[in-house]
């Protein structure tokens, strides 16, 4: 297992220094989901949610999110994306919706924590715009499914 980057030998928080590194096209691909009632799904799916558009105001949150991942997590660099994709899949047989980011970009640091946060977002704001009819929502399963570049090369969540 590697060692923690965002200690120095002291022990302090750090932000990694990533200068020596060199740009490559980096790719970082998040999932999530959140469970809800069957009705809430239905009025997800129907249009008939009270605040609007579900989840294309979900897509948007997401988007943004990823922009703004270095203003949330303390040590993150700050990124230029060239590319953010938000997908959402109903599945009413468990009555929840899934959210996939992936997150591009080309340069010396990975985009996988812009992924997780616009997937975070995502579902946090189909819970605040369903909050009034379903408080019981649970968002789960929140994990990086794969990420490609830099100099560990390609990985794969196990069983994707």
């Amino acid at each position: 297992m590697s060692e923690f980057t965002h200690f120095d030998a002291g022990g302090r928080a750090i932000m990694v220094d990533v200068a020596g590194k060199a740009d490559t096209r980096r790719i970082a691909v998040a999932h999530g989901r959140i469970g809800m009632l069957p009705e809430t799904l239905a009025r997800i799916l129907g249009g008939e949610a009270a605040k609007g558009d579900v989840l294309g105001i979900a897509r948007i949150a997401a988007i943004q999110a990823t922009k703004r991942t270095a203003e949330l997590i303390p040590l993150c660099h700050p990124i230029a994306l060239t590319r953010v994709s938000v997908e959402f899949a109903a599945d009413t047989g468990a009555s929840a919706i899934t959210c996939t980011v992936t997150a591009e970009t080309v340069g010396k640091t990975g985009v996988e924590m812009e992924a997780l946060t616009g997937v975070s977002v995502g579902l946090l704001t189909i819970y605040d715009m369903c909050k009034a009819v379903d408080r019981g929502m649970v968002m789960s399963d929140i994990r990086l499914l794969e990420k490609q570049g830099g100099r560990s090369g390609h990985w794969r969540a196990q069983g994707q």
